[in-house]
């Protein structure tokens, strides 16, 4: 029973990863036909601010790439060497895209800045007919990735950019009509500086968590607190210490534990039970030792 449902979780893992992998390269090739016709548009207008938006949005198919990589990392076979395959190379491109994220905020608000100081003539027709290009191919693939960035941190990380991107472009547009109609450079910063308010208050829990796990915290998900309860209630389980919860990849989450028996003629019902509850959590790997009651080796770790 247990090699079947480990089985049948992977099957359904391995399912998601190649659907994702369908949704990540229509993303990457809507993403780059938009910077082809961007670029294009900057360069018959003159237009520097499009010239560097699609610079920008380069950087966005940098960052699909990444997380289209991380996908096929995570189904590398383990190796002598790497017994998980490269699953935590998903954890770490994660993080480079939160930090991608946040350079791109730090660039939008120093660009911002420079307006302030140096407000520049823009043809606000021809930026806001671009920039409304931007919102259809952003916003389809931001609702390409909507529903399956919850559970993962590459595809949450994926999401950001596109809905960042969306909200510059209709920042853009908006800025763009209201100098056609008022003349007011400056307001092409301001919506700059609110949009990056706003990008940066996201992305702030991609980042904390693409770190945690890298340092091998527990996921935001799980409270190890909360596991430890659980098993404590299981039948002929006395306690449970040396609880170490991690995540494997951005997906996938292990965990080692001792758990105490009053008797260990109950050790391999104890163990389905247990196998059981933490599938139940999300936990679909985990390792464990069995020790009869009376051992002076418990620890305070779960409490």
């Amino acid at each position: 029973m247990e090699s079947h449902q480990h089985h049948h979780h992977h099957h359904v893992h391995n399912h998601q990863i190649d659907s994702l992998n369908n949704v990540f390269k229509i993303s990457i090739a809507l993403n780059v036909l938009y910077v082809a016709i961007e670029a294009g548009v900057g360069f018959y207008a003159g237009s520097l601010g499009l010239l560097s938006d699609a610079g920008h949005n380069l950087g966005d198919v940098f960052s699909l790439l990444l997380a289209l990589l991380a996908f096929r990392l995570a189904k590398v076979h383990p190796t002598a060497r790497y017994t998980y395959g490269y699953k935590k190379s998903t954890i770490l491109i994660s993080l480079v895209n939160a930090l991608i994220l946040v350079a791109a905020v730090c660039l939008i608000v120093a660009e911002s800045i420079h307006k302030f100081s140096h407000p520049a003539a823009v043809d606000g027709t021809v930026v806001s007919w671009t920039a409304a290009v931007g919102i259809v191919v952003n916003g389809l693939t931001a609702w390409l990735l909507m529903r399956q960035q919850k559970g993962d941190l590459n595809v949450r990380g994926a999401f950001l950019h596109m809905a960042a991107d969306t909200l510059v472009s209709l920042g853009v547009v908006v800025s763009g009509l209201v100098i056609q109609q008022t003349g007011c450079v400056l307001v092409d910063p301001v919506v700059s500086l609110v949009i990056s308010v706003v990008i940066l208050v996201s992305t702030w829990r991609l980042l904390k968590e693409s770190v945690s796990l890298s340092l091998d915290g527990v996921p935001s998900s799980l409270s190890k607190g909360e596991v430890c309860d659980l098993l404590r209630n299981l039948p002929h389980i006395e306690d449970i210490h040396h609880v170490h919860i991690w995540a494997i990849s951005t997906t996938e989450v292990a965990l080692t534990a001792h758990i105490v028996l009053g008797n260990m003629e109950y050790m391999e019902s104890v163990k389905d039970d247990v196998r059981r509850t933490l599938a139940a959590k999300g936990i679909a790997h985990c390792t464990l030792e069995m020790e009869l009651s009376g051992c002076d080796c418990r620890c305070k770790d779960c409490e």
